[in-house]
């Protein structure tokens, strides 16, 4: 008989409407980070708005670390901008990730970062808006190296944009729970203790790499994937999407699934 895998989603919440979560929600966790003034009617766990979802995730695995759930998906309280799916249909689909799999959700495609000098944000104005996070003292690169030390850093790696994934307690738990806690510390402490620090888009750039450097990172011309996709469908290995610069193009990238472009529905900014 097959086991059916146990399957929480841990949700990143300021003050977006979950209504969206209700045939779920037995499944959910819920972090609330917008004080008495924006709590949601659901359970939640109020934690301090600091570190965006990034530090709600490194809080989730280090407090459940022994009693993680077969697989966790993550995500923020809002996903209808980059993601297509209904919640039964994020479940349906994170059932199916395989050890050492990251699971990513149409319509949004990896994207490639490179910028281990520093995010030169006023070169992409689809990443401007985010320019007025708290300045990082440390370069991603040294984020790597602090991470990894003695290794070298890749040549690029890839991320999901908005940070929503699901993955296996195995993949997570092949780190000990110590670089969980140093992460945390690392990116989200001191000056970092803030709303919007600029560690936390690092962050989100590194997850796939921490989980599964084999497929999502790359340090010579050699490892890029002769194929487009992988077996999951997401971007091979080194052919993720290179955000070209000073355009202003939708960062919502379309995902295409059988041919078929995914338009993503219009957001509440247009």
């Amino acid at each position: 008989m097959n086991h059916r895998p146990s399957v929480e989603v841990v949700v990143a919440h300021y003050n977006e409407d979950l209504s969206w979560l209700k045939e779920e929600l037995g499944s959910c966790t819920i972090y609330s980070k917008g004080g008495k003034e924006n709590v949601p009617p659901q359970p939640h766990i109020i934690l301090p708005n600091i570190g965006r979802e990034g530090h709600t995730y490194l809080h989730h695995i280090i407090e459940r670390y022994s009693s993680l759930a077969d697989i966790t998906i993550f995500l923020q309280g809002r996903i209808d901008d980059h993601i297509t799916l209904t919640p039964s249909e994020i479940m349906d689909a994170a059932r199916g990730t395989k050890d050492g799999q990251v699971t990513t959700f149409p319509f949004r495609e990896l994207e490639l970062f490179d910028h281990w000098d520093g995010i030169p944000w006023d070169e992409y104005p689809c990443w401007k808006k985010w320019f007025g996070c708290a300045s990082a003292t440390r370069t991603p690169a040294k984020h790597w190296q602090r991470i990894f030390p003695g290794t070298k850093v890749p040549m690029s790696v890839a991320y999901q944009p908005g940070a929503l994934f699901a993955v296996r307690r195995s993949t997570i738990q092949q780190h000990p729970l110590s670089l969980y806690k140093f992460l945390l510390e690392e990116f989200f402490s001191g000056d970092m203790a803030h709303i919007n620090p600029e560690t936390g888009h690092f962050m989100e750039r590194f997850w796939l790499a921490i989980w599964n450097p084999s497929e999502y990172a790359i340090w010579h011309d050699d490892d890029i994937a002769s194929e487009e996709r992988n077996e999951q469908g997401q971007l091979a290995r080194g052919r993720w999407h290179v955000v070209p610069k000073y355009k202003e193009v939708d960062e919502r990238i379309f995902n295409s699934v059988n041919g078929q472009l995914h338009t993503p529905p219009p957001s509440d900014d247009e």
